[in-house]
């Protein structure tokens, strides 16, 4: 479980309550991490009683209800709504998830709490500034690098060397893996993180990369790379079901096998 841990020197401030309208048959609280950088009372937590039967059932649905019928000042990002995207990417009841594949159902007890993913310094409200997180993503050079000359028609792979990119391709940069990582947290700044260093991998194994010498090079450093504990964490939350820890032990193989 990822908990959420608040800028220091920051006072939390007592929150607003919205109630659930009269009539409302099912009812289920939900205590979302509100900060506005024009506001004064920052930050805060409001709760909201919310009537799950005017809902759809993810935490999506829920936060967009509550946008449209009870506070539209609640800031959070979405686009898909079908966990591809990766917009939604938050904190939902100690876990890094996506809100729009999340079910308000799965959050055990008669309240839910929503926060930004952890760690990250806050635009507003649920919406994180991840300009550092996608800088760390771009570092890696994520397209291919060759130096013959281009086919004419694409560049071809075996089946089995295109199967070595399963697993890895499908990583849609939420964020939910590096912000729960305790050595991202504590090393933000020079360890890559899970994301960007499972695409780093997924560019060293793909065969018609030529630039895999280089790209080795650039990753042995001691914190870029090796600042990995394999805790675990980043496999735990991805929703796509994704293993970023054994990519990155495939890296620090590699470049063991190269010195041996």
């Amino acid at each position: 479980m990822v908990q959420l841990t608040l800028p220091k020197n920051s006072k939390v401030q007592k929150g607003k309550h919205f109630p659930a309208p009269e009539g409302a048959k099912r009812v289920k609280t939900f205590r979302i991490y509100r900060y506005d950088p024009e506001g004064v009372e920052n930050p805060r937590w409001d709760t909201y009683d919310v009537d799950v039967d005017a809902c759809g059932p993810m935490v999506l649905d829920v936060l967009i209800h509550i946008k449209n019928t009870m506070d539209p000042t609640l800031a959070f990002r979405r686009s898909c709504r079908e966990g591809v995207c990766g917009s939604c990417s938050m904190n939902i009841g100690g876990r890094n998830t996506l809100a729009c594949t999340h079910g308000w159902e799965e959050a055990a007890g008669k309240e839910v709490q929503v926060s930004p993913l952890p760690h990250m310094p806050v635009v507003k409200d649920l919406v994180p500034d991840l300009t550092m997180f996608y800088a760390q993503y771009s570092s890696i050079e994520p397209w291919l690098h060759t130096e013959t000359p281009e086919p004419q028609t694409e560049w071809r792979q075996s089946p089995e060397d295109r199967e070595k990119l399963d697993g890895l391709y499908e990583c849609i940069l939420c964020a939910c893996c590096t912000t729960s990582c305790p050595s991202y947290w504590w090393n933000g700044e020079k360890y890559l993180g899970p994301a960007a260093l499972l695409h780093a991998y997924r560019w060293i194994i793909d065969s018609r990369d030529e630039a895999t010498g280089e790209r080795l090079d650039a990753l042995e450093d001691p914190f870029k790379l090796y600042r990995c504990h394999t805790i675990m964490n980043c496999a735990q939350v991805c929703p796509k079901g994704l293993n970023p820890a054994k990519a990155i032990a495939e890296i620090k193989k590699k470049l063991v096998d190269r010195v041996v």
